[in-house]
């Protein structure tokens, strides 16, 4: 089973956080901010990876650093999960809606980090979940699971809504990409040998 466990704990937070790849889309959740809790809980289903998460954070300065270092924690125990990505088909993309939203999540386990991140309007505050640390979030776990990760909102109206089709359609791209490729017999998915 692809699974990882991290632990990090700065000044800013203390984060205890378990990923299971070859889950069923479980969750157990306390990130200090419900409508966040609610963002991994969607982001775990729609995936089919397990995860778990409690963080401790300095919450009462904002949500910032907790968002931004369950990003990295996430994005640490992701890239480790996944190992050498022998077999695993690689690339994951969607278009997905929600209500009046229209978002594309695209993402390829190249070992490469890199996160657009394309908006068509800011993205506003849900639940005390600030639009930045929505792009904060997904930016470290980019950076840490060492993937090139595009998102692109083409519209929507409902902050809630928009931010249910981000990471709903993160999930489902990155599962895609962590299948296993039948007709790779095992190898990596690239001409180089290694990613």
């Amino acid at each position: 089973m692809r699974k990882q466990e991290v632990v990090r704990k700065t000044a800013e937070t203390d984060i205890k956080l378990k990923l299971n790849l070859d889950g069923a889309g479980k969750s157990r959740l306390s990130t200090g901010n419900g409508f966040f809790d609610h963002m991994l809980t969607l982001f775990a289903c729609h995936s089919r990876f397990d995860l778990e998460v409690v963080c401790s954070g300095d919450t009462w300065v904002d949500f910032h650093h907790s968002a931004e270092d369950i990003g990295i924690s996430l994005g640490r125990a992701f890239k480790s999960a996944v190992g050498d990505k022998a077999g695993v088909k690689r690339y994951g993309s969607l278009i997905l809606p929600m209500d009046e939203s229209l978002a594309l999540c695209a993402v390829d386990l190249s070992g490469r980090a890199y996160l657009n991140f394309d908006m068509c309007a800011p993205l506003k505050s849900a639940g005390g979940f600030d639009g930045e640390d929505c792009k904060e979030f997904f930016a470290a776990f980019a950076r840490e699971a060492a993937v090139t990760l595009h998102i692109k909102l083409f519209y929507g109206e409902n902050t809630h809504h928009i931010m249910e089709c981000l990471f709903k359609a993160f999930a489902r791209a990155l599962s895609q990409a962590v299948e296993t490729d039948v007709k790779a017999n095992g190898e990596i998915p690239s001409t180089k040998g290694e990613l």
